[in-house]
């Protein structure tokens, strides 16, 4: 996921008045609750393929950010916990929370989703209390991380600068109201990204969730990019447009 905020190696010390916390693709998740006819069943087989190829991107973050990387921002990336995950076959991997299934009628862990999302307003208020205001913070993930940004900046009662949703999908769609919401990031900027050849997380999944989101916010506030050729990956372009989106809501303060 990502969010305003530091890495590793970024000193603590140091003051940022603004941060963006990055989840990443810790697992692969559910893209239940999104209605997609004609999708490709993913089985446990083929999951354990791609979840490695999305630890891999997992592990690339990093790299990725520091070509992107803005002096007066300060760069989080959270590490997922470890869990048993069901499609895995309860083997532990590091998790947000846990995949039941990889069609559009699978079973969602909804309270899995419900307390990483308080897990991650938790690391919020953390840079509030560290002198950062939450509409300095911009929340981002990919595939699970993006998924769990989205369901926390609607819920949360933090007004955010902004979420980056990296080939994701919205989860527990179904508990979100059927017209616009009343919270306070109901104007809140949306960077949507997907690669037009994901096979885990289809662009079909990416466009549902845009529409979802057009109608709860202002509709004017939602940007989606696809990309061509791109499967549950990233690119250049699409970290650009990143890159963009992150100078333009979190511009230097004087």
């Amino acid at each position: 996921m990502f969010a305003l905020g530091y890495c590793a190696d970024t000193p603590p010390c140091l003051h940022y008045p603004s941060s963006f916390l990055l989840a990443g693709c810790s697992c692969s998740s559910s893209a239940s609750g999104i209605l997609a006819p004609n999708v490709q069943q993913v089985t446990a087989e083929s999951f354990e393929s791609l979840e490695f190829q999305s630890l891999q991107i997992r592990h690339g973050w990093s790299e990725a950010l520091a070509g992107i990387k803005s002096p007066h921002v300060k760069y989080i990336c959270p590490h997922a916990p470890v869990m048993p995950v069901s499609l895995n076959m309860n083997m532990a991997m590091p998790s947000w929370f846990d995949i039941i299934g990889l069609s559009p009628d699978s079973q969602e862990d909804e309270v899995g989703i419900k307390q990483a999302a308080e897990n991650v307003k938790a690391l919020i208020d953390q840079e509030v209390k560290n002198g950062i205001p939450s509409n300095r913070i911009i929340l981002g993930g990919f595939s699970q991380g993006g998924a769990l940004s989205l369901y926390t900046a609607l819920t949360t009662q933090q007004k955010l600068a902004g979420v980056v949703a990296l080939s994701c999908w919205l989860p527990l769609r179904a508990s979100f109201p059927q017209g616009p919401i009343s919270g306070v990031n109901k104007e809140i900027a949306v960077l949507q990204c997907h690669g037009d050849c994901d096979p885990l997380v289809p662009l079909m999944f990416g466009s549902l969730t845009v529409e979802k989101l057009k109608s709860m916010i202002n509709p004017a506030n939602v940007t989606f990019r696809t990309y061509s050729g791109m499967m549950h990956s990233s690119c250049i372009e699409e970290m650009m447009d990143v890159k963009q989106f992150i100078d333009k809501h979190l511009p230097p303060v004087d």
